[in-house]
């Protein structure tokens, strides 16, 4: 172990981040054939720049818990998740002291996985790309992981992949021009709400149990004026409104067939790149802006930068940007319950700061920034 010291368990630092560790990033775009075998190379080799760069922000960071999103999804974790952590998080080679995860959870999702049906509606029923349950070049794409310092209660994880969207009321319909659905009725009929999934993870800090509410809606564009992405996106983001409020979950299911959302009174917090902004962006932003002012979270500091602003000087709300295409579209927001909010950033210096190279350029990092928050327990 890493650490000799006991793990403080009364302040603890959330952070997510999208880590484009997925094998389009590797290799030219449209290279024929790719899998998550790319990425098992690379994290083999335990040397690639860009993956040492993000394991050293993590690294300055310290989370207790992460959630990395766009980490391919490797079956066995001895290639995967578990090799990031050794080659990787536990060097110190790079001046950083290393970090150990013991625990982590990860499983499959929706990217990737093939559909019969022409579900972008061009004529073709391709099985991947856009007629993918969730766009993917092949199963696993954008996976999601989730390291963690505490113990995870395996046991109790709920995940929501194969939730339906027609199941969801009210869920935003998709039409054609001419007023006709979008979907033809037997691929309406299995179409899963989540692109990736969702999860509810719990974490066990000492005696408390944290809920880690876990997903990656699909970008709100990529489609027409259909807007069937950015419809999926907003229901994404109101899953998990309706499964913290108790008069609202009563609908929901998860792929065990149990019925129901949090619990009252639980303590959580919710990650992701949820890909929609309260205040720019194509987004429907009433997704997010219910999310954000649900009476359950405390989304009152909103984690920011130096580096956003000298990004985008003329922009009012760079400071909370946690992208390069200039957007807020990553979030950590804890509950009320349960944890007061010390501090939250976004990891972003300005130029001439400490580490600023390692977000200089795309291939520098990651299009996507970590962002954390620090909270003591209750």
């Amino acid at each position: 172990m890493l650490f000799a010291q006991p793990v403080a368990t009364n302040e603890l630092t959330f952070a997510t981040y999208n880590v484009s560790m997925e094998a389009e990033n590797y290799v030219p775009k449209g290279t024929p054939g790719i899998s998550e075998q790319i990425l098992v190379k690379e994290l083999a080799s335990g040397n690639n720049v860009q993956i040492r760069n993000i394991a050293s922000i993590i690294k300055s960071v310290r989370p207790d818990v992460i959630l990395l999103n766009e980490f391919d999804y490797v079956k066995d974790p001895q290639a995967g998740v578990l090799q990031f952590v050794k080659a990787y998080l536990q060097d110190s080679s790079d001046g950083r002291r290393g970090i150990d995860y013991p625990y982590y959870y990860y499983s499959t999702v929706n990217t990737g996985q093939p559909s019969p049906y022409d579900l972008d509606n061009n004529g073709k029923a391709e099985q991947f790309g856009a007629d993918a349950w969730g766009y993917g070049l092949y199963p696993g794409q954008y996976g999601m992981v989730l390291l963690s310092r505490f113990p995870i209660d395996i046991n109790n994880v709920r995940t929501f992949q194969n939730f339906k969207w027609k199941d969801m009321p009210g869920a935003l319909k998709v039409t054609k021009a001419d007023g006709s659905d979008w979907y033809a009725p037997e691929a309406w009929a299995q179409f899963p709400l989540s692109s990736k999934s969702h999860w509810d993870i719990p974490v066990m800090a000492g005696n408390k149990v944290i809920h880690i509410l876990a997903s990656h809606p699909t970008p709100p564009s990529f489609d027409g004026d259909e807007d069937r992405n950015g419809k999926r996106n907003h229901d994404e983001i109101r899953f998990w409104r309706d499964y913290i409020s108790d008069h609202l979950s009563s609908y929901i299911y998860d792929d065990k067939g149990v019925k129901g959302g949090l619990r009252p009174n639980s303590s959580f917090v919710i990650l992701g790149d949820q890909n929609a902004s309260p205040d720019e962006g194509n987004a429907i932003s009433a997704g997010i802006r219910s999310l954000l002012s649900h009476p359950k979270v405390n989304s009152e500091l909103a984690p920011a930068s130096k580096g956003g602003p000298e990004h985008s000087n003329t922009n009012a709300f760079a400071k909370n940007h946690t992208a390069v295409w200039r957007m807020r579209a990553d979030y950590v927001i804890p509950s009320k319950t349960g944890f007061k909010v010390l501090d939250s950033g976004v990891f972003w210096p300005a130029k001439g700061e400490p580490m600023a190279d390692l977000v200089e350029k795309r291939e520098s990092s990651s299009d996507h920034r970590l962002v954390w928050v620090k909270v003591k327990l209750d």
